[in-house]
């Protein structure tokens, strides 16, 4: 889904066959960044452990301070495979069993229908908690003030909208209380498990978890305005969201990390564990193993994140030890100033696959353009209304006062796909599309006022001469 799971990481590499492996990453980039409108990109590659990596553009659009592999980027749901591999390091210490119920490691789901979820099913997306539940946070404005245990304690009054185990369905609330069970069994909070445990191992060192704090010098996010981006500064950190969501991290460190999970070693983890998180979790879970998405045609594991701001991907091919990441700090348009086909070019030439691009786009564009275009067209009806007042006027009978009426129910039916029903599709909210999409979803918020306002501008012009007359 464009922004449901496309706002959640779902990127696919189906489709993606392999070929010789393309030398023109850097004249890609070159090509296709300024198309994307994106104002920086950071990748890297991992190659049999060793490590090539580039960039382009600058940290903030207009700025001088240029994007480098080492600039730190919101990587968004890639976090989630941090947050699955220190579950399997806490489950290699035999703290934690992935097919025990979540209610054994954390009080607040004892009693509850959602205390037999097992932490298996958490890491695969089969706990029954849907999207939407899982991006209700973005509609808490005090969510950011919240510690993780005091979010993941109301996540545990919340009733699964599935049974557990009974359908795969991506949500942010999995991860979210993954972190709680992490912090419960190691008795440190979440970042500073994961500093200790991955980051600091292997020598992350432009790398951090979000804690509250204000994240300092990264590659600050942009969102689509109209044709251009306009920058969107992360001020203070979530803890609560940072399992599922909230780790910085330079394309050069996120290397490192994809090299330990390619490279078939016991390290950090073992090799067994490391397996075991790349192939499918469940009959349920088809396409999704533990902290990342599974494609056994190309052979390769990815996550994509997306955050207000910016978008990424990284993707391991295990049997080649290979893997990229690739890091923009832009969200894409619809249909216009899109950064997948960045992201995937450079995915594809980096791992030797063939990509022929995303095409015209040509239906997100009419999409785009009608949904912006909608508020001018209401305007421009209001302005037609009260030149044609005197016809409206002399509307009558059944079919004449279907034609006055039937416009306002149809407007306020409008109204409610357009800010109900559409972020619904999209998983989540008015507010979610407001977070990522902020000129689309406002166009949506303006033609829902003005739609009904033009219907009941239109009976009022064609009632207020009768009354007049009479």
């Amino acid at each position: 889904m464009r922004l449901l799971l496309a706002l959640f990481a779902l990127f696919s590499t189906s489709g993606l066959q392999a070929t010789a492996p393309g030398s023109s990453i850097d004249a890609f980039i070159k090509q296709e960044l300024p198309a994307s409108g994106a104002p920086g990109v950071a990748y890297a590659i991992v190659d049999n452990g060793e490590i090539r990596s580039g960039a382009r553009g600058q940290t903030i659009a207009g700025g001088d301070q240029a994007v480098t592999p080492d600039t730190p980027f919101l990587i968004g749901s890639i976090s989630k495979s941090f947050t699955a591999l220190s579950i399997m390091q806490l489950a290699e210490a035999g703290k934690v069993d992935l097919d025990a119920g979540v209610a054994t490691y954390l009080d607040v789901f004892r009693g509850r229908p959602s205390g037999a979820i097992t932490v298996r099913q958490l890491l695969s997306h089969t706990s029954g908690y849907s999207t939407v539940q899982g991006n209700s946070m973005h509609d808490d404005e005090t969510s950011s003030e919240r510690e993780l245990a005091e979010h993941v304690a109301r996540v545990a009054e919340w009733e699964p909208a599935y049974l557990p185990g009974e359908r795969w369905e991506y949500s942010n609330a999995n991860y979210q209380v993954l972190g709680a069970v992490i912090e419960a069994m190691s008795g440190q909070d979440y970042a500073s498990y994961v500093q200790d445990n991955i980051l600091t191992p292997l020598g992350m060192s432009n790398s951090f978890v979000s804690d509250g704090r204000e994240p300092g010098k990264i590659a600050v996010g942009h969102r689509p305005w109209f044709g251009g981006n306009r920058a969107y500064e992360t001020g203070r950190t979530e803890r609560a969201n940072a399992p599922a969501g909230g780790i910085f991290a330079s394309a050069n460190d996120l290397a490192l990390y994809l090299a330990m999970m390619v490279n078939g070693k016991d390290d950090i983890i073992s090799a067994a564990s490391k397996s075991a998180m790349l192939r499918p979790a469940s009959e349920a879970s088809p396409f999704y193993g533990l902290g990342w998405f599974i494609d056994d045609e190309a052979r390769t594991a990815y996550h994509s994140g997306l955050v207000p701001g910016t978008e990424t991907l990284a993707t391991l091919a295990p049997a080649q030890h290979k893997g990229v990441v690739v890091l923009v700090n832009s969200n894409s348009g619809i249909g216009f100033g899109e950064n997948l086909q960045l992201r995937n070019g450079v995915t594809a030439r980096a791992l030797g696959l063939e990509y022929s691009g995303e095409g015209s786009r040509f239906w997100q564009k009419v999409t785009y353009l009608m949904v912006v275009l909608l508020p001018g067209f209401y305007l421009a009806s209001m302005i037609w209304a009260w030149l044609s007042r005197k016809k409206l006027r002399t509307k009558s009978g059944a079919a004449g006062m279907f034609s006055l009426w039937f416009p306002l129910l149809a407007m306020i039916v409008m109204a409610g796909v357009l800010m109900i029903l559409i972020p619904r599709i999209f998983g989540g909210s008015i507010g979610l599309l407001l977070l990522f999409q902020p000129d689309f979803a406002w166009a949506m918020v303006v033609a829902a006022v003005i739609g009904p306002l033009w219907a009941i501008f239109r009976l009022s012009v064609a009632y207020w001469g009768r009354f007049n007359s009479a």
